[in-house]
């Protein structure tokens, strides 16, 4: 959502008339990691969306667009924007010349290539057409995979790195998710964006991580560094620190394979208030090459058309509700 503000309440202060602004998807979800509270917020959802041509807002979920950026353009970033900006800039940050591996041509990962090469990262990208990674190799994704002509594509991204596997994998849809581990350096990150129908049980039962953003880290023993801090820790409380026997437990291959090589699996929700200012802070310093992309546009009157279209999963970039005229 995108708009502008036409009227404010007798006590705001942080906006006024002819600002142009954006809602934080969940309207909740202030800063800090998600809660059950803010979760329930997200608009079109829990709350009503924004298909509207008027809607009140709290002016705390509202964040200033950048300047560059037409409503079109700024209205692509409070959701699939914002997972991508999440996934790269969480709990470990992408870092510059670092390997990120794109899963498809969709909204989330488009905007995930554009972020991580403006961070000076190295975009590898895979889809199941020549066409559509022709349009991510324009913005910016160095090494292309269609993952029909190679089935076993996790290899093809090994060779990429070097055998050592990608720091990062923006994992949309989950039903590559053995793969995508295979493809990550041990102590990598798999960000974890939706599922897809038809899951199989592995996969399926991570759902849970993803809806309410859990993060699932496997670990592999520790480095001598950690061994010396825990020493100091067991000297300091000797009388607390015993041998604790633990029941085996089944679990899932998916899950078995993250913690054999140290993977974490994170559960991505989109964002935060904070999150968002701090992504227009990376668009605005990189106005080009994160400009979104948009595939077409519709007037309000033909939404339903633009629906239709967005079903027929033909489009590479946004398809955009236009709800107000110029």
């Amino acid at each position: 959502m995108a708009g502008e503000v036409v009227s404010v309440g007798e006590d705001v202060r942080k906006w006024k008339a002819g600002d142009r602004v954006c809602a934080n998807f969940a309207t909740g979800h202030l800063h800090g990691p998600p809660t059950r509270d803010s979760i329930r917020t997200g608009l079109g959802g829990q709350t009503h969306g924004v298909l509207t041509e008027f809607r009140t807002f709290a002016d705390n979920c509202l964040v200033s667009i950048p300047g560059h950026l037409s409503y079109e353009e700024a209205s692509t970033l409070p959701c699939a924007a914002l997972t991508a900006y999440n996934a790269l800039h969480g709990p470990v940050p992408i870092k510059a010349g670092e390997h990120v591996l794109v899963l498809g041509t969709g909204d989330v990962s488009l905007h995930a290539i554009q972020f991580a090469v403006a961070c000076g990262a190295i975009v590898i990208a895979t889809s199941a057409s020549d066409e559509n990674l022709k349009v991510v190799g324009t913005v910016g994704a160095k090494h292309l995979i269609n993952y029909n002509t190679h089935p076993n594509w996790e290899e093809e991204v090994l060779k990429f790195t070097n055998g050592e596997g990608v720091d990062h994998v923006i994992e949309v849809g989950s039903q590559a998710l053995p793969k995508s581990i295979a493809s990550v350096r041990p102590g990598g990150q798999v960000h974890l964006i939706g599922f897809t129908s038809n899951q199989s049980n592995d996969t399926g039962s991570l759902l849970n991580a993803i809806q309410v953003a859990v993060t699932l880290r496997g670990i592999q023993i520790g480095s001598v560094a950690q061994f010396f801090d825990m020493n100091k820790l067991i000297a300091a409380h000797p009388e607390i620190i015993g041998s604790i026997a633990k029941e085996a437990r089944d679990v899932d291959s998916i899950v078995l394979s993250a913690v054999q090589n140290a993977v974490t699996l994170r559960g991505v929700q989109i964002g935060s208030v904070a999150q968002f200012i701090d992504m227009n802070k990376l668009i605005s310093a990189h106005p080009e090459s994160t400009r979104p992309l948009i595939d077409r546009v519709f007037p309000f009157e033909q939404a339903k058309d633009a629906y239709n279209y967005l079903a027929l999963q033909a489009h590479v970039g946004r398809v955009i509700i236009k709800v107000a005229s110029d």
